[in-house]
């Protein structure tokens, strides 16, 4: 299976090459990568600043890049049938409509975090939100470095969907992004969001169930970037024996 990389001097799509050419995962190979124009590099493989080339060599491309290289992408991986794997956060509900219509052509595993452990919190805040009454208050905090440019992150917005799924609410009317000043009593049934920035954290979440007398941390950290590489290559390995559709990791991974 030819792979192809976007962003493939990035901050992660840099380990997915490494992952890919680490020899640990059989049957798959490096189709190339894409760069930003003008950008330098010293790749000894394939690379091209126009990504129809990298979708024409390629079975599979992963992406942890941009909403616009991301919405360009899952164009031309509808155009070409060819499998896109998208782990960008901060896409737009404009933007999951373009994967939604991509998938009508092809497979595209879409996810804002490709780690195991974060999809096994999504199912387990899911549940627990299903299952505690909406006298549990739900918060959600998370930690990353200081580089990173969407705030809350997409795994805290996709925990925050969880949370919402398990109670059949709409997160958009319950979600509370921002508190400052005279801000009131807490709403029953609101979902709450905090954010922290700084240093050199990977990634840190927690959904705070609070009952009166007791509370339930759910908790995931990473410390290393390596397990988002992993997660996408498993992504994109389960994807070649799927027909089209718009699928999560929840899926790949069967939770």
């Amino acid at each position: 299976m030819k792979i192809g990389v976007a962003g493939c001097m990035g901050r992660v799509g840099s380990l997915i090459v490494q992952e890919i050419s680490s020899g640990n995962w059989q049957g798959v190979e490096l189709a190339g990568g894409t760069v930003m124009a003008g950008e330098k590099h010293d790749a000894d493989f394939f690379v091209t600043e126009d990504p129809a080339e990298l979708f024409e060599r390629a079975d599979a491309v992963i992406d942890f890049t941009c909403p616009t290289a991301t919405r360009m992408h899952a164009e031309l991986a509808a155009k070409h049938k060819k499998i896109l794997v998208a782990g960008t956060t901060g896409l737009s509900a404009d933007d999951e409509k373009t994967l939604q219509n991509a998938g009508k052509e092809t497979a595209i595993v879409y996810a804002a975090n490709m780690s195991v452990g974060v999809n096994m919190l999504l199912a387990l805040v899911e549940q627990a939100a299903a299952r505690l009454g909406p006298e549990w208050d739900i918060e959600i905090f998370e930690s990353h470095h200081k580089h990173k440019v969407d705030a809350p992150s997409g795994t805290a917005l996709a925990i925050g969907k969880a949370a919402a799924t398990g109670r059949k609410v709409d997160l958009d009317k319950v979600a509370d992004y921002a508190r400052h000043g005279e801000t009131g009593a807490r709403k029953e049934g609101n979902i709450g969001f905090s954010v922290a920035r700084g240093g050199d954290v990977v990634g840190e979440h927690t959904a705070y169930f609070y009952g009166e007398g007791e509370h339930i941390d759910l908790t995931h950290v990473a410390t290393n970037r390596a397990l988002f590489a992993r997660g996408a290559l498993r992504a994109a390995t389960w994807a070649k024996d799927q027909g089209p559709g718009l699928y999560s990791m929840r899926d790949v991974l069967d939770l």
